[in-house]
């Protein structure tokens, strides 16, 4: 035979077994010089089918695996540059993953866009660095068939861009960035005090909080016992009283006031 058949395509202790010996010191050279770090997928709410892009996507699960920097000695890419819209941070990395703990913990449990390997636009989080990675590219050919196998994907990274996802895996760690920086409108809602939100329920205006923890009462934003007019006082910092009076608005008629919205324009309209 050309080949030896004890490693390529020969039986019992052969190809498969060369295969899985050949994988096993990869995932061991993964844990031993390589980091935690944690798998998001995404998970697809609202896909433009014209752009094929989600602008409301989420991330609900994560699973921690183990990856190898292969650039070494820094990020790649052109790091931090100031362009016309301000300060720009481009890191980019390449991340070994083996391909067997992909498919053992990731692969069959998780419901991915293309399913049976990584996604570019799932996102990565490493905690040394305590930032988000997303998934640019996969390489699934390199290095390029050793014993005739695939047994790792370098995933091509750049640093995230958040732009107010849902994050929602139950790990603080992972989670605490949505609670800090999102945008959302409906992270903020207002509740009453009878646990209804404020567009459907009657009463005091309740924080999202819910409770005040200094007095351990619940923490209302306006109590029921309020008056509007209490609200025509002028803080000492302020003088918006004083500008109303100059200006005339403080009195019902309209002839002292700064501006007479009762006068015509005379270059806009013509009289009858």
């Amino acid at each position: 035979m050309a080949v030896n058949h004890y490693f390529q395509g020969g039986r019992g202790i052969g190809n498969d077994s060369e295969k899985r010996l050949h994988e096993d010191i990869i995932i061991e050279s993964l844990k031993i010089f390589g980091q935690d770090i944690y798998y998001l997928p995404r998970t697809l709410v609202n896909r433009d089918l014209v752009l094929g892009e989600d602008t409301s996507s989420r991330f609900d699960d994560s699973y921690l695996l183990e990856m190898y920097f292969e650039t070494t000695e820094g990020f790649a890419g052109e790091n931090e540059i100031i362009n016309k819209f301000g300060l720009e941070i481009r890191d980019d990395t390449t991340l070994v993953l083996s391909k067997r703990r992909f498919e053992d913990h990731v692969s069959s449990k998780a419901t991915l866009t293309a399913s049976g390997r990584p996604n570019e636009g799932d996102i990565v989080f490493v905690p040394l660095l305590n930032s988000y990675f997303e998934i640019q590219f996969v390489e699934d050919q390199e290095p390029f068939y050793q014993l005739g196998n695939l047994p790792v994907y370098k995933l091509k990274v750049t640093r995230w861009e958040y732009a107010s996802e849902q994050i929602n895996t139950g790990n603080e760690l992972l989670d605490q960035v949505e609670d800090k920086y999102t945008l959302d409108q409906l992270q903020h809602k207002l509740t009453l005090e009878y646990g209804q939100e404020v567009l459907t329920g009657a009463g005091s205006i309740m924080l999202e909080d819910y409770h005040d923890y200094s007095t351990g009462q619940p923490a209302l934003l306006m109590q029921e016992t309020f008056v509007a007019a209490n609200i025509q006082t002028q803080s000492p910092y302020a003088s918006n009283l004083d500008l109303n009076a100059e200006a005339g608005y403080d009195t019902a008629s309209t002839a002292d006031d700064i501006l007479d919205f009762t006068e015509r324009n005379p270059f806009g309209e013509v009289d009858e």
